[in-house]
């Protein structure tokens, strides 16, 4: 190791510019780099909601960070070490969040005073007027001019170069943490494989940004980030949320049997579940882009009566437009897996960015008494276990599941350990007893009250099903009042009969504050109880991923705590879930609702308050 490296555990860099600058490109090739060579990772991507703002904009900000450790890493990072600022705009947006001794690298060819009266400053030194001077190291690398020289003799216009300046940035901060390029390089190759000119013009600024890092020796010293201990042995990448649930659909079909639908309407930020499983159709993928979100349920539910693992992926607006086929497939008991990742609303809100406000939504948003599996996943790597036990449920027990995610995790990223599949979970389908020679459209189970699966097709086992109320025994259309309420609850117990693992208790068990989270709060939650227990306090936590039905042991675990707080993103919608599920156990709540995570220093500044 070159002994002029200054090492550490964990590093926290981002990078921010315009929307067409190709940070999440960067930042995304970083983040692979450092998973492939050992590190723990944990990203942010932050986009605007707008195409394109007008260049220069505080608005059109776009950024991403990148949080890389030798040990587990939860969270993206509340600050940033190194912070890679494009233009003013980027620098304005994000200057709070750089730490104390972090270092700023920043283009200075578009610190223009034309760019610092876009970005709202009022003065031309805006480091000086950020209170930056004393803070942060200031790295000034003038990032266009140099790859215009990179590029000189090729043949591209000046838009094209210009916009290759996010790689000149990446081999800069590849050399500035001693991470090889080769692996950036191989990203490339992949990538721009059929546009052989952009592919030598990005390798050709790539490590011409490396280079340039060994003649910063006397501005900046690079860094070596150790590497994880505590890794299995196995292959590892970097996943995003939503690449992990469209993989773990694919694993689920797979390990069933089954050949894997997705019907599907466009949607900020589901898109990429659909177009992950739209590049899969060598593995018996099927993927219908619809006309609209109704649309998208309804052919899954066609899909699913045909004998298939089917899905439907969106956000918080679609899942309202799909209210009205769920109930249908509640009542057909058919098969079918929801995925919504979740987003600021209501209406359209803020599209891009994230909230945990649909939980009411996916438990009641339905007329009619119309209970389904709800299950939440809390990291992107963990979107791959939900996805499939989602459809492990769906399948094994004939009924919708709804899976929450939502833009934090789905968009981000961390590092996952690729599962073997003959290691995963059985599947077992309800098909109906081979003495049985015939069924109907209530035909199931009398112990599960699992609904059997009957494929049209099979020979004897042909049956109608509806949205009308059917007869308990005969199948037939009924509007017998007893009847109905006798399905009612046949159709709730058969949701309550589903196995729920029990929830676990982290932290210290015996501490004197129960910290309760759900879905992507986790990493910020659990980074925060630690933390607190390592200064001699003494906090529980417990994390929920299966909402409804709840794990049979959540009132215990409730009343062993005198002081029990529940923390999300929204006004308080779990905690009140849980009052009217346990007799209205006492229970305090910490809300955040601004479209952006939780911060670590954040909770542990209100947990002390508790405490």
């Amino acid at each position: 190791m070159n002994e002029n490296l200054k090492s550490s555990n964990n590093i926290v860099i981002k990078f921010s510019g315009d929307s067409g600058d190709g940070m999440q490109l960067a930042g995304t090739m970083f983040s692979n780099i450092s998973a492939i060579l050992g590190n723990e990772i944990s990203t942010f991507p932050d986009y605007p909601a707008e195409i394109r703002a007008p260049q220069g904009t505080v608005g059109g900000v776009s950024g991403f960070q990148v949080h890389i450790g030798s040990s587990k890493v939860w969270t993206p990072g509340d600050e940033a070490d190194v912070l890679v600022a494009m233009n003013p705009a980027a620098l304005k947006v994000n200057a709070k969040q750089v730490k104390q001794v972090g270092a700023i690298i920043y283009d200075t060819d578009t610190f223009t005073p034309a760019d610092l009266r876009k970005a709202e400053f009022s003065t031309e030194n805006p480091f000086d007027e950020l209170k930056l001077m004393e803070k942060v190291q200031l790295v000034p690398v003038p990032l266009t001019s140099l790859t215009k020289k990179s590029l000189e003799n090729f043949d591209m216009d000046s838009k094209s170069i210009i916009r290759s300046k996010n790689m000149f940035a990446l081999g800069l901060i590849c050399w500035l943490f001693n991470e090889p390029i080769d692996k950036a390089i191989h990203f490339l190759e992949s990538k721009f494989a059929k546009k052989q000119n952009l592919l030598t013009a990005n390798i050709k600024v790539l490590t011409d940004g490396f280079n340039y890092g060994n003649n910063l020796h006397m501005v900046v010293s690079p860094f070596h980030v150790y590497k994880s201990q505590e890794l299995e042995h196995g292959v590892y990448t970097s996943v995003s949320g939503n690449k992990a649930t469209a993989w773990g659909l694919i694993a689920a079909a797979e390990k069933a049997g089954l050949s894997l639908f997705l019907g599907s309407y466009p949607i900020t930020p589901a898109t990429d579940i659909m177009h992950e499983l739209a590049l899969c159709r060598d593995m018996g993928v099927k993927v219908m882009q619809t006309e609209d979100e109704i649309a998208g349920i309804t052919t899954a539910i066609g899909a699913s009566f045909a004998g298939a693992l089917a899905c439907t992926s969106t956000s918080g607006p679609g899942l309202a437009l799909k209210a009205e086929a769920l109930g249908l497939a509640v009542m057909a008991e058919l098969p079918l897996v929801l995925i919504d990742v979740m987003r600021v609303g209501p209406s359209t809100g803020m599209p891009t960015k994230t909230e945990q406000a649909d939980l009411q939504q996916a438990l009641n948003g339905r007329n009619g008494e119309c209970p389904l599996v709800v299950l939440s996943a809390d990291t992107p790597a963990n979107c791959f276990k939900y996805a499939y036990q989602a459809a492990k449920i769906a399948l094994e027990h004939s009924t919708p599941v709804i899976l929450l995610t939502d833009a934090f995790i789905g968009n981000g990223s961390s590092l996952w350990k690729l599962p073997k599949l003959a290691e995963l979970p059985e599947i077992k389908l309800p098909f109906p007893p081979e003495s049985m020679q015939e069924i109907n459209a209530v035909s199931r189970d009398p112990e599960t009250l699992v609904r059997y699966r009957a494929v049209p097709g099979t020979p004897n086992l042909q049956h109608r099903i509806g949205g009308l109320e059917k007869h308990s025994e005969k199948g037939s259309i009924s509007t017998d009042p007893e009847n109905h309420e006798k399905m009612i609850y046949t159709r709730l117990e058969k949701i309550k009969n589903v196995p729920v693992p029990c929830v676990q208790v982290e932290g210290n068990p015996d501490g004197e504050l129960l910290v309760i989270g759900w879905g992507s709060t986790y990493g910020h939650l659990i980074s925060a109880v630690n933390q607190l227990n390592s200064e001699g306090k003494k906090l529980a936590m417990a994390q929920f991923n299966y909402i409804f039905p709840l794990p049979a042991n959540t009132a215990d675990v409730l009343n062993r705590y005198k002081k029990i707080v529940v923390c999300e993103l929204n006004t308080g919608q779990f905690a009140g879930y849980l009052r009217a599920s346990n007799n209205g156990v006492t229970i305090l709540q910490y809300n955040k609702i601004q479209g952006q995570p939780f911060t670590v220093h954040e909770l542990v500044d209100h947990f002390k308050t508790l405490i």
